[in-house]
């Protein structure tokens, strides 16, 4: 990490169908060995499947995005000698990358169908405020309640 200056954070295009910087974002998290194509073709389908349920897809995405974001976590702090778990507040740009990140881990391990039927399941449950993902941020958010007596080592 540079001293010397602030780094840029760079700026990605938004997607041709959607004109969405968000769903560029969550397609790149989704590409494996470069394969974006594979990544476009998984999540536009799992649009269309959202899109054949009576919900528009670009909406339910957003929603589901931004129900799985964090707003605490913990983070280990070395403190006298001993290791403690300090609640911290997660910054806006970590809090949609955790979000991205659970979906598509979680939709990965679901079992039924391909990669467009476990994210258009994942995005549904995310949007319903249940599933896999809003478990771990529930999790996540139930760690950083519990060591709320650490939270003065927070610097």
């Amino acid at each position: 990490m540079s001293r010397r200056r602030e780094i840029k954070p760079r700026k990605v295009l938004p997607d041709p169908k959607y004109k969405e910087e968000l769903v560029t974002k969550f397609m790149n998290c989704m590409m494996l060995h470069g394969k974006k194509s594979a990544a476009e073709k998984a999540f536009y389908g799992a649009m269309d499947i959202i899109d054949a349920s009576g919900q528009e897809g670009i909406t339910v995405f957003k929603d589901a995005v931004e129900n799985a974001k964090p707003l605490l976590e913990v983070k280990s702090r070395r403190v006298g000698g001993s290791n403690y778990q300090v609640p911290i507040e997660v910054r806006p740009a970590r809090r949609q990358a955790l979000a991205i990140r659970w979906i598509i881990e979680f939709a990965r391990k679901r079992s039924s169908g391909g990669m467009k039927d476990k994210l258009a399941a994942e995005l549904l449950d995310c949007f319903n405020k249940r599933g896999a993902t809003i478990k771990r941020r529930e999790d996540v958010h139930k760690m950083a309640e519990a060591n709320k007596a650490f939270a003065h080592y927070r610097w």
